[in-house]
Order: structure tokens, then sequence, then C-alpha cells
């Protein structure tokens, strides 16, 4: 689907979707607790659902009601599973080393740019402690049975195979140990993880070197109402620091999600109706980069985004495509090797944006095209789905003018 979006004054209140992490998370640790646990206020998505699909594969129960989901913990698992992740890589990476510890012979299928995104560290160190990748490329096909020990992972490369694992190690039998190999990255993410586990019953403990889990330990149900998404919430934040007036609800002001960061970032750029420079670190913020780009590009100075070589492995290479989409509206954002340059160009104009498939480019684009100087037209605004289905819908209600040109 092609649009078409022209310049306008956005206000109004927005229900900020629930976080997509806490929800893939919670929903995890309810299909391993043992009972019914009640999750509401998800906002169901393509990657929500390949979670909830991957779940129910593997044994685990899934009432819907709107946005209230009633999850009945797995009781016996299957011999074997076909699991779809979509172009999901959290449910790929959570979900692989569950389904080891459950010893259910799996296959994971995925698409758009899934099956290239790496899951190396898995083939090598799970194939230490019981599971056999019978498969090397997507679909990717596992069996045997994971056993506790000692996990050696690289930590610059996703915080998703830590994660994954904190969620299965608990289920095995013996003690083990995840070994951090180099700096975590995205460590927040493993944060919310931790926090989350804890309500389902569930210790991680924390050394020098990385995690310590403890064998035998249960899931117990819980239930809970997700909290607002921080990196949804950036876009519209961003929006405000460009002219907007929107009133953003329900976000927990003491959550420990770090794209939190975007307050923080704002703060120190926006004063008095002005957008200076910044310089961030996006190595524990990764998601914001596409709207950074933008911010950078309304800005009176050089903008310097840093530490995110990791993008170029995401729904598409968020580098290049941050950089694509400022620059075709008359900025000039300059690639590095581990970031972004955003240098300014006075003034931004209409024009057209490509979204290579990839969500947050389509956000990004659109709140943009609120405060140019002339139309913008974004090809594929359809992946801002995956994320966000929503996201028009609310972008309209706040005044946005938005015209479908293409349907196909």
């Amino acid at each position: 689907m092609d649009i078409r979006i022209t310049p306008s004054f956005l206000s109004g209140k927005v229900e900020v979707p629930a976080s997509k992490s806490c929800a893939h998370r919670a929903l995890i640790c309810a299909s391993l607790a043992h009972g019914t646990s009640v999750i509401s206020g998800v906002n169901m998505s393509k990657d929500i659902e390949a979670t909830i699909n991957a779940m129910t594969a593997l044994g685990a129960h899934f009432k819907v009601d709107g946005s209230m989901l009633t999850v009945t913990g797995i009781e016996s698992c299957p011999q074997k599973a076909e699991i779809d992740c979509c172009e999901s890589g959290s449910t790929l990476r959570f979900v692989i080393p569950v389904a080891a510890a459950l010893g259910v012979e799996s296959t994971f299928a995925g698409k758009g740019r899934l099956p290239q995104r790496p899951i190396d560290i898995f083939k090598r160190e799970l194939s230490k402690n019981g599971v056999r990748f019978i498969s090397s490329e997507m679909p990717y096909v596992i069996s045997g049975k994971l056993i506790g020990g000692r996990y050696e992972i690289e930590g610059d490369i996703s915080s998703q195979f830590v994660t994954g694992l904190i969620f299965a190690l608990p289920l095995l039998e013996e003690n083990s140990e995840i070994v951090l190999t180099s700096h975590l990255e995205s460590r927040p993410y493993v944060d919310i993880t931790i926090d989350i586990l804890r309500r389902y019953g569930i210790s991680i403990n924390e050394n020098k070197n990385g995690f310590l889990i403890k064998g035998g330990q249960r899931y117990t149900p819980h239930d809970e109402k997700i909290e607002g998404d921080f990196s949804q919430a950036a876009f519209f934040y961003v929006a405000n620091a460009l002219g907007a007036d929107i009133d953003l609800r329900n976000l927990n002001e003491n959550s420990v999600q770090g794209d939190r960061k975007i307050l923080e970032i704002l703060g120190h750029v926006c004063h008095d109706g002005h957008i200076g420079s910044f310089r961030a670190d996006c190595s524990d913020i990764p998601d914001l980069v596409p709207i950074l780009t933008v911010l950078g590009a309304f800005g009176s100075g050089e903008s310097v985004i840093y530490n995110a070589k990791r993008l170029k492995i995401k729904e598409s290479n968020r580098l290049e495509t941050s950089a694509a989409l400022v620059n075709s509206l008359g900025g000039n954002a300059e690639i590095t090797d581990d970031g972004l340059i955003i240098h300014p160009t006075g003034k931004m104009h209409g024009g057209e944006v490509n979204s290579f498939g990839d969500h947050r480019i389509v956000m990004a684009a659109a709140v943009a095209a609120a405060a140019v100087d002339g139309d913008v037209t974004i090809r594929g605004a359809e992946a801002a789905e995956k994320s966000y289905p929503d996201f028009f819908k609310d972008y309209i209600q706040l005044g946005g003018k938005v015209n479908v040109i293409n349907l196909e």
C-alpha cells in the first residue's frame, strides 16, 4: 500500500500501544507457567501473533478477547512442532531455546529478512548442550533436549540470544551459566526479561561475567496489564518536538524500557521550540535510530548516531534506510561504519520515501511528513502493521492527512 501525506498540525490524545517487548516476554512466561494467566492491554500485531502461534505449537492455549488474553500454560508437549516466526526475530531467538529445553523437535520458518538474521550463536552453543541442528539454513530444524551447563555468548550481536536462554535454562534440571564474551549491548532488553520473569516466579542471578541460572525452577501464573511501548511513543514525542501537541497516555514513568531514553535526548536537544544537535550512543536503543535520524534532520547543528552497527541486520539495513528517508526529503544523512552523521540543511521538503518493508521507517517517515514543506509519498506503508497496526488510524485521528494512492 502506497500513501500520500499532506503536512498538517497533529494534536490530541494517543493511547500508546502496549510494549511489544513486554508482551512477547509475558506471553512466553505465561505459556511456560503451570496454570492460567490473564494478560491484558495487548496490542495484536504480526510479531505478537507469531509468538502466540509459536507457543501454541508447543502446547500452550490462548483465548483472545480483544486486548485481553487468557493463557493456559503447557501441560504436555507435542513430539514435533511447526513454528512460523513470520518476520519476528524476537519470536525466532526466544523460542528456539525454549523448544530445545522442552525437548520438542521443531521446525522454524520465516520470511522477509528473517532467514538472513544470524543465529550462529545458538547453532554453536546449543549444539554443545544436547541439541542438534538438522538444517543449517531456514527453515531450521532442531532435535534433542537441552541440558544445563556453560553457555558462552557474544553480547554485541543481539541481546535476544541472552533472553532466549534466560527463558529456557530455568526449565532444566541442572544449573547453568551464561558467560558474556563481549559487552552486552541492548542491555535494557535483558533487564525487561529479568523483570518479567521475576513476576512469574523465576529468579536470575547476575555475576561479573554474565548470569547464573538455577535449574529446576517453575514458572507460576501471573495476571498483568502490559505497559505502553516507549519505542512507539518515541515517534509521537519527536512529532511534538517538530511542532505537534500530542498527549501520550498508557506509559509507565518507572519503566525499565531502554527507549525511555528518548525523553532524555529530547530534553537536551529541544529548548523553547528550537531543535539543536545531539550525539546518541544507540548501542542500547537501536529501535530509536530511524526517528532520531528524522529529529536530527530538523536540527540546527550536526547530529551523530553511533554504536549502531547491528542495525544493518534488522528488518532493513536501518542505517541505509534511515539515511535514505531523510535524504529523500531534503536532509543530509551520511552513513558511517557504525552509525550516521546528520548535517543540517535548513529546510525539509516533500518527496518519496521507500519503506523497504520496515515498520519503523514507515512511522518515522509519517512523522517527518507532517512537518515538511510539501506532500510525502510513502511506498509500502503497510509495513507499519508489523508492530503498530493502528498507527495510521491514530495518526489520522490526530489530524494527519493521509490518502491511499495504491492498495497493491
